[in-house]
């Protein structure tokens, strides 16, 4: 949420063309980030989380042997973005800003340095900690740009000759952004140093072997997952008709909407921190497809709830968020938000190929997702440009859920509450059409107490159909069993 606060503050401060062109510019960069990222890790994060579970003697073989390999890695990855920079900057139409390319490449090798440490606090069970260095690293990074978009240029203004002036006309607030994300990586891996301080310059070969062979094949379900997320933002680039300028604006719109849907994006994203090693840990348990399916169907209900808060509240809330210039976009946000509750409830179907070792069934899976979103893109994006990158993200996200809940269950059955689940997610649907009605017809500002209370009410809708429909199994929760009779 806090990273998210990053939004509001871009969207309303770069508001001419030029600046949507910018604010376009850095969600490009991001999105190769997040593939990057994949390479830079190649699945030792998993890795360390699958053996740690099976041989837990080995910890700390396995944490060395980790994090050497990508010190290893990472500093030859970062030689060759160096060296390649300009035609990374061509292929990214970034023209002569190679400035970029440098302070990624900085970014990209501290946060790789993060993964195995942040991977030990997660196995440990530590969530305050890592909470802790989490927040404090993105309010780092938020502060930073706050400085850099509203104090800076009044220390500019105040004194045209001075060291703020020259900063301002030599880097721009692409580069300002990208430095203040810096910050945060650097200060995060210090914070981490008690994690990676009992650390030893050794790679275990026969380990690493074994844990490579494991996580190879993550490099490719990874590149093919993250190309489903992100790889729209370039393909509106490429595909949409007219000027370069034109494209990069949409772009921008694109990507400050899709960052509406942080409310369900917040709940997947902690989720996935806990649910790895919780699934390795819980899967030599013989209950385990029992409590898988119980944590699918609490996990679809959660997400719903978020579904609603967000897509219900939409105009008269969430839109402020971001400035007038991006609000044209709105109308992919719902969309948007219905993709990410089928991606999460992939990665929970996801766990049985990551237990029973059967990559090669993931990597098939990410491989037919990542073919249906470039066939999407490519077809549609021309006629319908971001609309087209909206439906194609639900699509694929869909699409992949159920091979691997059909694949799956010749694996590793778990009796998923398929009915439940799909009651839940076609009810959050016409719901949603209902205060869609209600925003359409009753759209002026003199009616908004109305929509914000219909939302009010859908809600306490779901929740009450909720609590009815599971109320055997809210009794026996902590807490929220003491109000449920």
């Amino acid at each position: 949420m806090l990273n998210y606060l990053m939004t509001p503050l871009l969207t309303y401060f770069l508001v001419n063309p030029s600046e949507v062109i910018q604010y376009g510019t850095i969600g490009l960069i991001y999105s190769y980030f997040a593939l990057l990222n994949v390479i830079f890790t190649y699945g030792m994060e998993t890795a360390y989380f699958r053996f740690c579970a099976q041989e837990k003697d080995k910890a700390k073989s396995f944490f060395d042997t980790a994090f050497s390999s990508l010190i290893i890695s990472s500093v030859i990855f970062c030689l060759l973005m160096y060296v390649f920079r300009q035609p990374i900057a061509d292929f990214m139409v970034l023209g002569e800003h190679l400035n970029y390319i440098v302070l990624a490449i900085g970014i990209l090798f501290f946060d790789t340095l993060q993964a195995i440490p942040f991977a030990k606090l997660r196995q440990q069970q530590q969530p305050r900690k890592y909470a802790f260095i989490r927040i404090m690293g993105v309010l780092i990074n938020l502060l930073a740009v706050f400085f850099c978009l509203v104090l800076m240029p009044r220390l500019a203004a105040a004194n045209p000759e001075g060291f703020w002036a020259g900063i301002i006309s030599k880097y721009d607030v692409v580069s300002q952004v990208l430095f203040a994300n810096l910050l945060q990586s650097v200060f995060t891996f210090l914070a981490l140093f008690k994690e990676w301080n009992s650390f030893r310059f050794k790679l275990h070969p026969q380990l690493w072997q074994k844990m490579f062979q494991y996580s190879s094949p993550m490099i490719l379900i990874g590149l093919a997952g993250v190309a489903n997320e992100v790889i729209d933002r370039q393909f509106l680039i490429w595909y949409i008709n007219g000027t370069d300028d034109y494209a990069k604006t949409i772009q921008g719109i694109y990507s400050a909407n899709y960052k509406l849907s942080i409310v369900v994006t917040m709940f997947i994203t902690a989720f996935r921190l806990a649910a790895e090693p919780f699934f390795f840990n819980k899967s030599v348990d013989k209950n385990a497809p029992e409590v898988f399916a119980r944590v699918m169907k609490w996990f679809v209900i959660t997400v719903c709830i978020a579904f609603l808060i967000t897509s219900l509240y939409l105009s008269d809330i969430w839109l402020r968020f971001i400035g007038p210039s991006y609000r044209s976009g709105a109308f992919i946000v719902p969309i948007l938000l219905m993709a990410n509750i089928f991606s999460g409830i992939y990665y929970n179907l996801s766990v049985w190929y990551k237990i029973k070792d059967q990559m090669r069934m993931g990597v098939l899976i990410t491989f037919i997702g990542a073919g249906i979103t470039f066939l999407g893109n490519y077809l549609f994006i021309p006629q319908y440009e971001m609309l087209a990158s909206a439906w194609t993200t639900m699509v694929c996200y869909a699409g992949m859920a159920l091979l691997c809940y059909f694949i799956g269950q010749k694996y590793f059955p778990v009796p998923y509450p398929i009915k439940k689940i799909a009651g839940y997610l076609l009810l959050i649907t016409l719901l949603y059409m209902g205060q869609h009605y209600i925003v359409t017809h009753f759209g002026d500002s003199s009616f908004t107490w109305l929509r914000l209370l219909t939302a009010t009410l859908l809600i306490g809708l779901f929740l009450i159909i909720v609590i009815i429909v599971e109320k055997s199994e809210l009794k026996t929760m902590p807490v929220i069993g003491r109000f449920i009779k």
